[in-house]
């Protein structure tokens, strides 16, 4: 599914859909989580990120 719009998001998105939203491969949507870039949580072996997790790594300015 492609998602246009931040109410159209889940409220709870795996590494595979964060990859999707921010265009880039799933290898770096784990790099992100991994290292805290974008805040997640785990269930059992699965990280699973919070829709406000993706919203605030969007608004923040990168370097």
């Amino acid at each position: 599914m492609t998602y246009t719009t931040f109410e159209q998001l889940p409220l709870v998105l795996s590494v595979e859909q964060l990859a999707q939203v921010l265009d880039i491969g799933k290898n770096y949507a784990y790099e992100l989580v991994r290292c805290g870039e974008i805040q997640s949580i785990r269930v059992g072996h699965r990280f699973r990120i919070p829709k406000e997790s993706v919203v605030a790594y969007i608004s923040t300015p990168q370097d």
